[in-house]
């Protein structure tokens, strides 16, 4: 990349040391912090804090009702990114199995066999539920059912696995021993979201009084909104006493019936009957899978295009800013820089930028940066490890320069995070949402912020601002 033909960063670093002859002939200092002010640091972005909305008491279904057309559209928009990857990089290796993967989404459109899975904490009976479904769904189904039994929920591992074959599912039976834990609502919650059909197993009823059961199975109707089934898959055995004739008394336990009627009842119902609905939202659902999956290898392209261009930035950004003595217009300077990183980052990413949404989006991003106070935190910081290596003696100007160059780093990272959470089209353009990009450089922030990081970053910094001042005098220096 030739940074001459950058012209909004060679534009910006002339206006920056313009406005520095003009300040030392007309001494306008004021003038000069708000042309500085104007030309902002960094690409950046504001910070709202995240918003826990509260529960429902019911179960929320936000995805809509999944029908062919909807389930084809989603496997076209995995074809849409593999498509853009074949087009970034045609020989990676992973774009046959991509291929692949869409060729058995499209058979599984037409799939006649339905897979359950059987979920939900330790200890509710999944097993033996699944063991006394098996031989009776058979003699009540005509078509072909697998059931598969997920990790136990919430023991400390194994929750992503299990909400992977709940998902992958067409059908889920939840199995609890009462009314909903937290945990198991939230879970519920995120199959609903996923449009994913399930079916709620009250187990072990038989431990309730029946006054209590009531109660219990009601509170789970309300929570559910319907498709709760009471079972006793291995109810406990009732001692029974008889008396004798001679006085004497007969004790012994009496093994009770497991209850599942009402279970196989309600399944036997849904599998005729939704038996395609079922199969088209798993697919759906697997098309999502699949098109993170292959986005996560476009991205991974795309970023090893990107962090040269933001480690070439970062340096040019330093420079300007120790060559600068006065520090307000390293703002001028370091904005324009941003600019021009925008409008490159975005072409990467297809996001396809014009000028002005560049400079506005550096504009804007600097200013947050200022607000969320990261300037001030990363100079300070900088500083104390300057000193520590005695590099504030050699130059005065080296916090400026390394500041400059951190900042736009993280500018850039953030950026990344930012277009990689985007939407794959090449087709719309889409404004900023300043919201998710605040959030995006607050979370970059504390994830490079550490003392450790900052450390690893100052020396090749100091190295390239100053090359006179040598490793082995910053190690000296350090002790």
């Amino acid at each position: 990349m030739s940074v001459m033909r950058r012209p909004i960063l060679i534009g910006g670093i002339g206006l920056s040391f313009s406005l520095w002859a003009l300040e030392s002939f007309h001494h306008s200092i004021d003038q000069v912090d708000e042309w500085g002010m104007l030309g902002a640091i960094a690409l950046g972005a504001g910070f709202w804090l995240f918003r826990k909305q509260g529960k429902n008491v019911q179960l929320q279904l936000s995805a809509p009702p999944v029908d062919r057309e909807a389930a084809e559209f989603a496997i076209a928009k995995v074809e849409t990114v593999i498509s853009q990857l074949e087009a970034e990089a045609q020989n990676h290796d992973a774009i046959p199995q991509l291929q692949q993967k869409v060729g058995q989404l499209k058979a599984e459109l037409d799939r006649k066999e339905l897979n359950l899975a059987v979920t939900g904490t330790k200890a509710t009976g999944k097993t033996t539920l699944i063991h006394l479904l098996g031989a009776s769904l058979v003699s009540h189904l005509q078509q072909s059912v697998t059931i598969k039994e997920t990790p136990a929920l919430f023991t400390g591992n194994g929750d992503d696995t299990a909400k992977e074959v709940a998902l992958a599912a067409d059908l889920v039976l939840f199995v609890t021993n009462g009314d909903l834990t937290d945990s198991e609502y939230e879970f519920l919650q995120q199959l609903k979201t996923q449009n994913q059909r399930v079916v709620l197993v009250f187990n072990k009823q038989d431990q309730y009084l029946p006054e209590d059961r009531a109660v219990v199975l009601q509170q789970l109707q309300q929570r559910m909104g319907g498709d709760v089934v009471a079972i006793a898959a291995s109810p406990k055995a009732v001692k029974v006493r008889q008396h004798q004739t001679d006085g004497s008394v007969n004790e012994w336990l009496e093994e009770k019936t497991p209850e599942i009627e009402g279970l196989t009842a309600q399944i036997s119902q849904i599998v005729p009957e939704e038996t395609q609905k079922l199969v088209l939202a798993t697919t759906w659902r697997q098309a999502g899978v699949l098109k993170a999956e292959a986005k996560a290898v476009l991205n991974g392209v795309r970023r090893d295009r990107a962090m040269p261009q933001i480690e070439q930035y970062q340096w040019i950004a330093a420079a300007a800013a120790f060559a600068n003595p006065v520090p307000a217009l390293d703002l001028v300077a370091t904005g324009a820089i941003n600019a021009q990183l925008v409008m490159d980052l975005s072409n990467i990413y297809q996001q396809k930028f014009s000028l002005e949404q560049a400079k506005t989006v550096a504009g804007t991003m600097g200013s947050l940066m200022l607000k969320l106070g990261l300037v001030e935190l990363s100079s300070q910081a900088i500083t104390g490890i300057l000193k520590s290596h005695a590099v504030t003696f050699v130059a005065g100007g080296a916090v400026q320069g390394v500041s400059a160059a951190y900042l736009t780093r993280l500018a850039g990272i953030s950026l990344i995070e930012y277009f990689q959470a985007q939407e794959i089209s090449v087709e719309e353009s889409r404004g900023l949402n300043v919201e998710k990009l605040g959030e995006t450089l607050k979370k970059v922030f504390q994830e490079n912020q550490r003392t450790a990081f900052l450390q690893g970053f100052v020396k090749p910094a100091v190295a390239r601002i100053l090359p006179e001042y040598s490793q082995k005098q910053l190690e000296a220096a350090n002790g």
